[in-house]
């Protein structure tokens, strides 16, 4: 018979950390997405707005869904944060260490939606999503049970923290819900206060204009120049919010091998990774969550670490000559390395 507690079992033989119900109602915390469009914090992120009927409940995305099923997976790895690491390190997010959690995770959801349907005695209409479909996930991951939503914008869990991939199983089927989730914050502004540009603009309100994860993601063009210098070492997304988090010091970290940082990703130098061709770096990130910058934008990242960072060697990288490195000649590559090497001149 499929219960919860039988649905619970089977996510967590398939690798899930966490697992909960929430019923698929319009919850309140919903409503927010349309005062965030308002506000311009979507930035070029323009596919919000085309979704913002779906997302705003899922019962648009699957007609006559009943529940969510919602899971959590700890990807935090046995590495030091930002902090802890080098100078010269090119700071990654820790979620793209490894491979693409969006194909790992919708193939684990996928395996547990099959057993799903083999296992109910009655038919029913499910589909899985992870991060990329219209679904506003870390509200109804704290309706599930599985924490609640950080000041950070993070979904917190009291006792793995925040370093967790969400997805999530909408069904048609009328399952028993957890408890919701409840904050606790508390007075904590850690992450607010940590933010280098201030992109946290109030509790859990997030402006993406200003965040390190969108400039050096989701952008694609010039990096504004009052933002450059707040990257630091910053060349692919920011976990400064998540590091500086009580419930991630320390946070427990998870032997699950495809969140394993590639050994070219594995803190690597910055200079070190400007210099691999431009074959070689597609071929390490081939199957990695790190394809969605695009090359260009990685090497325009990488030049404006690089100009932070100030060290003349790898300023001098800047300017070698890269036959093997056609991506380096795009005008906005070059671009962010005349502000790099105007960095080093004021210095």
């Amino acid at each position: 018979m499929l219960t919860p507690d039988a649905i619970k079992g089977k996510a967590s033989e398939l690798g899930f950390d966490l697992c909960g119900i929430a019923s698929a109602e319009a919850f309140p915390e919903l409503s927010f997405l349309e005062e965030w469009l308002q506000r311009g914090y979507a930035g070029q992120m323009a596919w919000m707005s085309r979704t913002r009927e779906r997302r705003a409940d899922v019962r648009n995305v699957v007609p006559g869904a009943r529940s969510v099923i919602v899971t959590g997976t700890l990807y935090n790895t046995n590495r030091p944060y930002g902090d802890e690491q080098p100078s010269d390190v090119a700071r990654l997010s820790r979620y793209a260490w490894g491979d693409d959690y969006h194909h790992v995770i919708k193939s684990r959801l996928d395996d547990l939606l099959e057993w799903m349907h083999t296992t109910s005695d009655r038919p029913f209409e499910g589909r899985a999503y992870v991060d990329t479909g219209p679904v506003q996930e870390r509200v109804y991951a704290q309706y599930a049970g599985l924490g609640w939503i950080g000041k950070n914008t993070c979904l917190i869990n009291r006792e793995v923290g925040s370093w967790l991939f969400l997805g999530e199983i909408i069904c048609t089927l009328p399952l028993a819900p957890d408890e919701q989730g409840l904050e606790q914050c508390g007075s904590c502004t850690r992450c607010l206060e940590a933010c280098p540009t201030g992109a946290l603009v109030e509790p859990a309100v997030l402006d993406s204009n200003r965040c390190l994860s969108y400039l050096t993601i989701e952008l694609r063009s010039s990096i504004p120049e009052e933002h450059r210098s707040s990257m630091g070492g910053h060349v692919y997304g920011c976990d400064i919010c998540q590091e500086v988090c009580p419930y991630n010091q320390p946070a427990p970290s998870s032997s699950d091998a495809p969140w394993q940082p590639r050994a070219g990703l594995d803190l690597p130098r910055l200079v070190d990774l400007w210099r691999v061709p431009d074959a070689d770096l597609r071929a390490l990130l081939k199957g990695s969550a790190m394809t969605r910058a695009k090359l260009v934008g990685l090497r325009r990242n990488l030049a404006v670490a690089i100009g932070n960072e100030g060290d003349p060697d790898s300023l001098a990288a800047l300017q070698e000559p890269a036959a093997d490195r056609p991506s380096i000649s795009d005008p906005l590559v070059q671009e962010h390395i005349t502000w790099a090497m105007e960095q080093a001149r004021k210095t």
